[in-house]
């Protein structure tokens, strides 16, 4: 994503708790910057979201792609997992979003688009560690569009239903299947990040809340 939107001419603030990686895309996209940053911490945010205004200027755009995850069943999860996990899906939306809006209203104009996954739909058995802040995570985005939207916000989520094609996913599906997955099996990052541009850049008068999307061979 922040490899699309720099290639659209937007000016890409990054945030991630790893600096190192933050720091090698920097060096490896024109047009981002990195900011290292906890999502979950609300000092680090305040100071983080300073310096990209005073860097980048206030952003029109902000995409909540962090994730916390863990895969367990209700009776063996760590409670204390399940809260970690909701501090990096749900409130660190609020926080973004409760600092951002505002000038993107003011602006009249700008998009917030927040990604899930199938998880944001429906609770298996051994997902009670994440389903559950998924679930709320775009249960707060729907809030937030239906009052930013007649303000001129454009919010929006994308359920990814599918496996991201990344080298340990490979490797996961391999050691899950015995044998390689064939490449129409995983959804690619690049077809990802052209749906949520899309998203951002749909006119007024057809915006999206509810967006999916899956590779064709998808059984769902």
């Amino acid at each position: 994503m922040a490899r699309r939107f720099a290639a659209g001419g937007y000016a890409v603030a990054m945030l991630a708790r790893n600096s190192e990686r933050l720091a090698g895309l920097e060096q490896e996209v024109a047009g981002t910057r990195a900011f290292a940053c906890d999502v979950t911490d609300e000092a680090q945010l305040d100071t983080t979201i300073a310096a990209v205004r005073e860097q980048l200027g206030a952003p029109s755009v902000l995409i909540h792609n962090a994730v916390g995850g863990a895969f367990a069943s209700f009776l063996d999860i760590d409670p204390q997992v399940l809260n970690q996990n909701f501090q990096v899906n749900t409130m660190a939306l609020l926080h973004l979003a409760r600092r951002l809006a505002p000038s993107m209203i003011e602006a009249g104009k700008g998009a917030i688009v927040a990604t899930g996954n199938t998880s944001a739909l429906r609770g298996k058995a051994m997902f009670a560690g994440f389903a559950p802040t998924k679930a709320a995570q775009r249960i707060l985005a729907e809030s937030m569009a239906r009052d930013l939207g007649p303000k001129g916000v454009h919010v929006a989520y994308l359920v990814i239903d599918a496996v991201i094609d990344l080298p340990w996913t490979r490797q996961m599906m391999r050691a899950r299947l015995g044998k390689e997955a064939p490449d129409d099996f995983f959804i690619q990052p690049s077809a990802i990040a052209d749906e949520v541009w899309h998203v951002v850049h749909q006119p007024r008068s057809a915006w999206s809340f509810n967006v999916e999307i899956r590779p064709h061979g998808e059984n769902w």
